[in-house]
C-alpha cells in the first residue's frame, strides 16, 4: 500500500498503525505497543490521493470523516507526523503541485481592495451575525486577540499573555502625548482601546469586516473611549491623513505578495517624519515557499505566509528603515493550543451553530498551526520602521524593556 509506504518512510520516531478500507492493517514506523495511534482510511481512492497531494486531501478527507483517528487526538497525530517531517516536504509530488498553485495563484490572482474585503469577510464576518459567537468561544476574554499571545511564563494564562503582548507593543510604540494612531487590521479593538486607555492618544482603526466594525464601534461606548478611538470600514490603499505611530497586526498575511511594496509605501506616505511604525506578522524562517493549500482553500482566501526576504526587499524600495525586528519563536504554538483546547470544549456548540465538517475544519485549521508553530518554519516577526535615524531613542531596547 502506497499511504503505508509513505508513513513508514515518515515516521523515524514513533510511529502508527494504518487501516486501509479493507480492513488490512500495516504497522508504520514503532507505534506505542500499549496505546497505538490508529488511522482508518475508508476510501480507496485515499491511496493514491494521500500520496499526490497529501496537504489538502488528508484534511478534506477529514473533514468528510474518510479519515478517522483513534487512541489519539487529532492534534496529538498531527504533533508526530509534523516533528516527523520537521521542514521538509511530505511528499515530492505534492511540494511540485503547491509550487504550480502558488505560481498560479500569484500570476491570476490580484487582492486589489474589493477582493481583499471578500477574502477578510471569508472569516472574520463567517456565519454572519451568529459567527459573532465563534470567536468569543475561543480568544482570550479581556482583548479578543486573534493573533499571537507573548507567554513570559510557561503558566501563563491565555488572558495575561494576550495582555504581555499588548504591553510589548505599546512600549515599542514609544507613544508620547497627543500623538495620532493608526491601526492596520484592528481586529476587534483591543490593541486600539489598550493604547487610548494607557498613553490617553487619538487612535483609528480600520478594518474590512463588517462584524468587526459593530462590534469595535460597540464597545467603544462602552468603555467610554468614543472620544478617544474611533473605527472605519475601509482598505489600508485609502486611509489619508498623517499619523505618529502605525501600528499592523496579523495584517501582512493577507496582502498578498504583489501588494506587499504598496503596503509599506502606504505606511510610508501616512507616517509623519518623525513617526514609527510597527508590523507584527506571521512569517517564514525559510527562503519563499508555497502556500499551505488547506489554509488557503478554506481558512484564509488570498493569504500567505511571508518569508523574512519576501518583505525586507519591498521596504527598502520604500525608503523606511528597518529600526528592529523580534522573532518570537514558541509563544505562537501556544497561543493555538489554548484556543485549540477552548475550541474543543465548546465544540457540540459550534457543532449546532454550523456543522460537523465545520467543526472538523477548524479542528484541522487549529491544530495543524499549533504544530507547525511548533515543528516545522513558523515564527513571528515584528518589525519596527522608521523613515529617519532620529525617530527612536538612541538607547534602543532600554524603552522597551524598563
Amino acid at each position: 500500500m502506497l499511504v503505508a509506504r509513505l508513513f513508514s518512510k515518515i515516521f523515524k520516531e514513533g510511529g502508527i498503525i494504518l487501516v486501509d478500507y479493507l480492513g488490512q492493517k500495516y504497522i508504520c514506523g514503532n507505534p506505542d505497543p500499549h496505546k497505538p495511534i490508529i488511522v482508518k482510511l475508508l476510501k480507496k481512492d485515499l491511496n493514491l490521493k494521500l500520496i499526490i497531494n497529501p496537504d489538502l486531501e488528508f484534511p478534506e478527507a477529514y473533514m468528510r470523516g474518510d479519515i478517522i483517528i483513534e487512541n489519539a487526538s487529532l492534534s496529538e497525530f498531527l504533533n508526530l507526523t509534523f516533528k516527523n517531517v520537521g521542514r521538509g516536504e511530505i511528499t515530492t509530488p505534492a511540494y511540485i503541485i503547491k509550487k504550480f498553485l502558488t505560481y498560479w495563484r500569484f500570476v491570476s490572482n490580484y487582492n486589489l481592495p474589493g477582493k481583499s474585503k471578500k477574502d477578510v469577510q471569508h472569516h472574520y464576518d463567517v456565519g454572519g451575525p451568529k459567527g459573532e459567537k465563534l470567536y468569543d468561544i475561543f480568544l482570550d476574554k479581556l482583548h479578543r486577540q486573534y493573533s499571537c499571545a507573548y507567554f513570559k511564563n510557561p503558566d501563563d494564562t491565555l488572558e495575561q499573555a494576550q495582555q504581555n503582548k499588548l504591553d510589548h507593543i505599546i512600549k515599542k510604540l514609544n507613544i508620547k502625548p497627543g500623538h495620532k494612531i493608526l491601526d492596520i487590521g484592528c481586529g476587534w479593538g483591543g490593541l486600539a482601546f489598550e493604547i487610548a486607555k494607557q498613553k490617553q492618544c487619538e487612535v483609528t482603526g480600520i478594518s474590512l469586516s463588517e462584524n468587526q466594525l459593530n462590534y469595535c464601534k460597540e464597545k467603544a461606548k462602552e468603555k467610554n473611549l468614543d472620544n478617544q478611538v474611533s473605527f472605519e470600514l475601509i482598505d489600508y490603499r485609502h486611509v489619508k491623513g498623517k499619523f505618529d505611530r502605525i501600528v499592523s497586526v496579523g495584517m501582512a498575511e493577507h496582502l498578498g505578495k504583489k501588494f506587499y511594496r504598496t503596503y509599506f509605501k502606504k505606511i510610508y506616505d501616512l507616517l509623519k517624519d518623525d513617526g514609527l511604525s510597527l508590523v507584527h506578522t506571521i512569517g517564514s524562517i525559510d527562503q519563499p515557499q508555497p502556500a499551505a493549500p488547506f489554509i488557503q482553500k478554506y481558512i484564509f482566501p488570498g493569504g500567505i505566509v511571508p518569508s523574512l526576504s519576501d518583505l525586507i526587499t519591498p521596504i527598502e524600495k520604500t525608503g523606511l528603515i528597518v529600526n528592529d525586528i523580534e522573532t518570537l519563536i514558541r509563544h505562537y504554538d501556544k497561543t493555538l493550543e489554548h484556543w485549540l483546547k477552548r475550541f474543543s470544549e465548546k465544540k457540540i456548540e459550534v457543532r449546532e451553530m454550523f456543522s460537523d465538517k465545520f467543526v472538523k475544519m477548524w479542528e484541522f485549521y487549529l491544530g495543524s498551526c499549533a504544530s507547525a508553530f511548533k515543528y516545522r518554519d513558523l515564527v513571528v516577526f515584528q518589525l519596527q520602521l522608521v523613515k529617519n535615524f532620529d525617530s527612536i531613542p538612541s538607547n534602543r531596547r532600554d524603552y522597551i524593556y524598563s
